[in-house]
């Protein structure tokens, strides 16, 4: 059995529940849902929950990928820096770690891309 075969699906995965877990932070803060509370959308969280929802629905279906995970990346990478970072010197203490996982996460599909089984994939294979 050679274990290389589960990469792809193994990223796919990865891509597609990174997406819909992120698009859901986006949902909080646009709609309120999930016990979130909506915010102004001319605010700096309402354009984090913008790139939340709509980043995470392209990065969870693959369409624009590269560019919506390097969005994603950096509105994390803020996030931490702006509200946790202050709070202790390590994600442990400022309870910062999912914002660094989720950033180097999307920052892995900013450089990788979507893979196959996403819409980018489909775009890019010739047609006949």
């Amino acid at each position: 059995m050679n274990p290389s075969r589960f990469s792809e699906p193994a990223r796919v995965l990865l891509r597609v529940v990174a997406g819909a877990l992120i698009l859901q932070h986006g949902g909080q803060k646009l709609f309120g849902w999930f016990g979130g509370t909506p915010v102004t959308l001319m605010s700096q969280m309402g354009l984090a929950g913008v790139i939340e929802f709509f980043g995470g629905i392209a990065v969870a279906i693959g369409v624009l990928t590269r560019p919506a995970a390097f969005l994603l990346s950096g509105e994390l990478a803020v996030a931490y820096f702006q509200a946790h970072q202050p709070k202790g010197a390590l994600p442990i203490q400022n309870k910062g770690e999912l914002a660094v996982l989720y950033s180097f996460v999307f920052l892995f599909f900013a450089a990788w891309g979507a893979g196959g089984f996403s819409i980018d994939g489909l775009r890019k294979q010739p047609r006949q």
